[in-house]
């Protein structure tokens, strides 16, 4: 089986990007950023990779679950942040 070749000079028109104006570019695909979900974005200087999670089983009281099950998506996330946020404060 044969390797395909892939070219290292970029196929991309860049002349035609540079001339573009805002208007011209189309967004219509593309999510508008609300001042909500802006506030919910995770800054990461120095783009460090994360390390990865690890998996546990953790017995909580099932009204605690509910009412962080009910935040939405990411409720495990949110969880941990705060995990996080306790563990940051209690360090000496």
């Amino acid at each position: 089986m044969k390797k395909a070749t892939i070219s290292k000079q970029s196929q991309t028109d860049w002349a035609r990007l540079d001339a573009m104006h805002d208007d011209d570019i189309d967004l219509s695909e593309s999510p508008e950023v609300s001042p909500e979900l802006f506030a919910r974005a995770v800054v990461r200087q120095g783009l460090q990779p994360v390390a990865p999670k690890e998996q546990v089983t953790l017995r909580v009281d099932k009204d605690v679950l509910a009412w962080f099950r009910k935040q939405g998506r990411g409720y495990q996330t949110t969880i941990n942040a705060l995990l996080r946020a306790y563990m940051d404060a209690h360090e000496s």
